[in-house]
């Protein structure tokens, strides 16, 4: 009754996130290389008769980038997304979306004013019903395609520059596990060639924000295809977990009795099917993954390699992670010593943190130790667990912000490998963000994670975030003006005190700050105004 429910609520709501608008995935738009859709509520492009928006050439960032891919020209991916589109919508104010049709994250109402905070639960801390409504909200994100998006099937120089669209449709799970693949594939590079050192959401700076970013339009997605507005993603701590405390059919599924690289058949997710995981296939083809299904999801945990994961997170190692003040340092990639990112996403050693790709901590011990879908990059969020799973690291990435307080300035404007620099626009997403729009903490985004509340300051700090927010930005003018007001006040100061001095004396008008104790009984105390 349940799935019903929400099947017949697909057909009144329109979700909208990342990817290929549907409305642009044809000959027209990738020939003039626009997209700027009409808004449904005035019909104009990017809503620009209510002034929600305008069709904007895109600003690319001119910064350099790292060494580690020495290629230009050859990735469609390359100052995303201008191999196929120069012009997109640009919203104003809160508004968001490919049209501009939606809110901001973190904001809600007609016109997008109204400032929300929703809250990320433990999964462990969900009733029965409210658990089992988000595995509910899963399988029918699984079952029911995308009305907005489609995947490219083809990159741009096999649609023959856009004159031969190579698109298909996909249902919405299956799209963020697109998204995911497609920001971590290899470079195609002709014959049989690949260039395998690139990763658009892996091995950087982006790391952390990009997978913030596919998180929230993930639980947006959810709450429209739902009409469910208060769902929020749910995590699991691992910290310190002897093993896979998720792996039962109550919760992501157990193990299968007989075979035990398969789920239960108990379980929902044993019926699912994979996509985008035969990144050698694709590559010797020189072809794009097309979300064909390629067999059931795969999952052994705790049987893995020890040698390079010998156990889970603990807490102790959590929090010498957060110890750490860089976000990030050195080449800024897997090599990265003493970085929180490359330490928190499992390549530097969770105790020294110097880096060790032969080890996985953290972030990527998690992964490794699943031993099955999730623990190939380009695949991995095919297991639904991987959204539990890059919850909680959202909430250390989240713990490290408060702690540290960086400025935007922290995270690197140049020199980052391709894709991770701030000003880049992350891949595959359209509409567009940029890294370093999400390098700020979670309420400003509308989101806060249950363990970390703190319930007394809270109205407090809602009250005082946007002053401290304008202070940051006009906080040099306000140092002019405090040093320039000190100069004005001392020769004020030294004016009054000269012509004091010239008139000399004392009247009854002016009487001495101190007075001799014997005149003391004297005086009458008076109110003059």
């Amino acid at each position: 009754m349940l799935l019903f429910a929400l099947g017949f609520l697909l057909i009144i709501l329109q979700p909208s996130t990342g990817q290929f608008p549907r409305v642009c995935a044809n000959v027209q738009s990738l020939l003039s290389k626009e997209c700027c859709p009409p808004w449904d509520g005035d019909g104009s492009p990017c809503g620009e008769l209510s002034n929600r928006g305008s069709c904007q050439n895109i600003l690319l960032s001119q910064a350099p980038l790292g060494p580690q891919f020495p290629f230009s020209g050859v990735d469609d991916r390359e100052d995303w997304p201008s191999v196929f589109y120069n012009r997109t919508c640009r919203c104003e104010g809160n508004f968001m979306g490919f049209s501009c049709g939606e809110c901001k994250f973190g904001f809600s109402g007609l016109n997008c004013t109204e400032r929300q905070v929703k809250t990320r639960r433990n999964v462990f801390q969900l009733t029965a019903s409210e658990k089992n409504k988000f595995l509910a909200y899963l399988n029918l994100a699984k079952n029911i395609p995308s009305q907005d998006y489609v995947i490219a099937t083809g990159t741009y120089t096999q649609m023959n520059n856009g004159s031969n669209p190579m698109f298909r449709d996909i249902n919405v799970y299956d799209l963020f596990v697109w998204m995911h693949y497609y920001a971590s594939r290899d470079t195609l590079l002709g014959g049989s060639n690949v260039w395998r050192d690139i990763d658009f959401a892996h091995e950087a700076p982006g790391f952390l924000p990009w997978h913030r970013v596919f998180l929230l339009m993930w639980e947006r997605q959810i709450q429209r295809i739902t009409g469910d507005e208060n769902f929020t993603i749910p995590y699991w701590d691992w910290r310190d977990a002897e093993d896979c405390e998720v792996c039962n059919d109550e919760y992501m599924g157990g193990r299968h009795p007989t075979n035990p690289n398969l789920l239960s058949p108990a379980s929902i997710f044993s019926s699912w099917q994979v996509i985008c995981t035969r990144s050698e296939e694709y590559n010797s083809q020189q072809a794009l993954c097309s979300a064909t299904s390629e067999g059931p999801i795969r999952r052994n945990p705790g049987n893995n390699d020890k040698s390079r994961t010998p156990r889970l997170p603990s807490s102790a190692d959590v929090e010498f992670c957060l110890s750490l003040t860089q976000y990030e340092s050195g080449p800024m990639d897997k090599m990265a010593n003493y970085s929180f990112r490359n330490t928190l996403e499992g390549f530097a050693d969770p105790q020294t943190a110097i880096s060790n790709p032969a080890q996985s901590g953290l972030h990527n011990a998690l992964h490794i130790y699943m031993n099955g879908s999730m623990s190939q990059v380009q695949g991995s969020a095919n297991d639904p667990i991987f959204v539990l799973h890059h919850a909680f690291v959202d909430s250390i990435f989240e713990r490290w912000l408060r702690r540290h307080r960086p400025m935007l300035e922290v995270y690197p404007a140049a020199n980052a490998p391709i894709g991770h620099n701030r000003e880049n626009y992350m891949v595959p997403f359209i509409p567009l963000y940029r890294n370093g729009e999400f390098f700020k903490p979670s309420r400003e985004l509308g989101y806060d994670y249950e363990y970390l509340q703190e319930p007394a300051l809270q109205s407090f700090q809602d009250f005082l975030t946007p002053y401290l927010q304008q202070a940051r930005q006009i906080w040099a003018w306000l140092v002019g003006a405090a040093v320039f007001g000190g100069i004005v006040t001392a020769v004020l100061t030294g004016l009054i005190r000269a012509c004091r001095k010239k008139k000399g004396g004392t009247s009854s008008e002016i009487q001495p700050l101190l007075i001799e104790s014997e005149d003391y009984n004297n005086l009458t105390y008076q109110s003059n105004f």
